[in-house]
């Protein structure tokens, strides 16, 4: 298991499009791919499990990856959180 902290830069937070973008590339791998935001953790394969989050700008989450391809799930999970999950 891997994790990282990860700061959402989007203005608007994690709204339909950035969400569906992070939800896309979490799919991509085989490993689970889950954040912890406050108290709770959600799957980030998700959609619904992401918007339910409520996320905001400035917000911080820990994503948390297990399984087969975990190092490369969390490398991927960061890059596009950091480029702005395409905003």
């Amino acid at each position: 298991m891997v994790r990282a902290m990860a700061t959402i830069k989007n203005s608007t937070g994690l709204h339909l499009r950035p969400a569906g973008i992070l939800c896309n590339e979490a799919s991509r791998h085989e490993c689970s791919v889950t954040f912890k935001f406050r108290d709770t953790i959600s799957n980030a394969k998700s959609v619904l499990s992401v918007l339910g989050a409520c996320i905001k700008c400035g917000d911080e989450i820990e994503f948390i990856c297990e399984g087969r391809d975990e190092e490369e799930a969390l490398s991927s999970m960061l890059r596009i959180v950091d480029e702005g999950l395409g905003e």
